[in-house]
């Protein structure tokens, strides 16, 4: 799924992503790691892996987008 970073703090290493319909949707530094990201910024596109979904939706993995 992709989506756009919205938030990142560099001191907890979490954040939160946009989704495509605008719902915002927190990640923790478990899933930033995984990704293997040293920073990211506010309007890049990203690749995030989830599980569950509506109320419950939580990320498991931010990494960059690429085509």
């Amino acid at each position: 799924m992709q989506a756009t970073a919205y938030t990142y703090d560099t001191e907890t290493r979490s954040g939160q992503v946009l989704l495509d319909d605008g719902t915002p949707v927190p990640f923790d530094a478990a899933a930033f790691d995984r990704g293997g990201l040293r920073l990211l910024r506010p309007g890049q596109r990203v690749r995030i892996e989830t599980e569950r979904s509506g109320e419950g939706l939580r990320i498991t993995l931010v990494t960059l987008q690429t085509l």
